[in-house]
């Protein structure tokens, strides 16, 4: 049996230029976190040769052909685990619309559980890589890559993306002291909306060309945030939070809506000074950085408001295995 954890992640500066409909015109660049919720995939090895999957259905199969969970087929496909074989995945918040790169975890730590379960381990590099190359080759969601590069690493990167698909990777180290200040000035809260993230990709996807100037303007502030951080001048993060967020609804119709609009001016008002509907917008997790005497403000006033907190904070480590025990080899 092999099961790996994989860290979901929240995105500070730069989402939108890691689509190829950008960095094909000049390169793309975001500055990611991961955070101390998971995914977790389970690969455990069957006596007979059908294949079990478990995730909120149930599928037995006898091929990898007949297999509906697309990221599980094709990342089957990619190993070539191709029989016997029992696969559960597992998340700590809902599993679609969550914003917070769930699709991407899975696709990262099921690969890295199946290439475990072959015997082979694997740099975060090529995790990324070939999750990238599942979901959107294969798969064409209409997504970026940032996902499952901050699955695959963990910790507080910035990520450049080249026009010829390579991705640059900048570790942005931190003292424990500082890591955990960091991670406890941002708060997540649940809008109880859920919703699908290639509509909205499809439509900004569509509207890169004419939104260049606005997406460099969000990626400029990468460099704000880079600083900031390495200057353990966090506070300037909600200042960085707002303006991109700004920015971000005027990429694509749904982003944002007079409810969620309401929502963000409501913690505003109670102390935070920034945020952003975390993902490609329209539901799932409102991000907030809120200085931390104004923490009790914020969770009273979205208490008042239904929305249900998450409390999380900072992770080190991408995707990696936490158990990893086998009495035959693989076949």
């Amino acid at each position: 049996m092999i099961v790996t954890q994989t860290p979901l992640r929240i995105s500070l500066a730069g989402g939108g230029t890691d689509l190829e409909a950008f960095y094909r015109y000049e390169d793309g660049m975001v500055l990611n976190m991961a955070i101390d919720k998971y995914v977790y995939v389970i690969v455990k090895e069957r006596f007979d040769d059908k294949i079990y999957i478990n995730y909120s259905r149930k599928e037995i199969v006898d091929s990898v052909d007949e297999i509906q969970h697309e990221l599980i087929r094709e990342a089957m496909r990619k190993t070539g685990v191709d029989r016997g074989v029992e696969i559960t995945t597992l998340a700590d918040i809902p599993s679609e619309g969550s914003g917070l790169g769930s699709s991407s975890s899975i696709t990262v730590g099921l690969l890295n559980a199946l290439y475990m379960y072959q015997g082979e381990q694997v740099s975060p590099e090529r995790l990324a890589r070939e999750a990238c190359e599942i979901e959107i080759d294969i798969c064409g969601k209409p997504i970026g890559k940032q996902d499952q590069y901050i699955a695959a690493y963990g910790g507080v990167r910035k990520f450049t993306f080249r026009g010829d698909g390579t991705v640059d990777v900048e570790k942005i180290s931190l003292p424990d002291d500082k890591f955990r200040k960091l991670g406890s000035n941002l708060l997540l809260f649940y809008t109880h909306r859920t919703r699908k993230a290639e509509t909205i990709l499809k439509q900004q996807r569509e509207n890169t060309p004419e939104r260049l100037d606005v997406l460099r303007r969000m990626k400029a502030l990468v460099f704000h945030a880079k600083e900031a951080i390495v200057n353990h001048g966090f506070d300037e993060l909600g200042h960085i939070l707002r303006q991109g967020w700004e920015l971000k609804k005027q990429l694509a119709e749904g982003i944002s809506d007079p409810g969620l609009d309401a929502l963000y001016d409501r913690a505003l008002k109670a102390g935070a000074t920034g945020g952003k509907i975390s993902g490609a917008g329209g539901g799932g997790f409102l991000l907030l950085y809120v200085p931390r005497h104004k923490h009790d403000g914020v969770r009273r006033a979205m208490e008042e408001l239904s929305l249900r907190e998450l409390p999380f904070m900072l992770e080190q480590d991408g995707s990696k295995v936490i158990f990893n025990i086998r009495r035959y080899p693989a076949r």
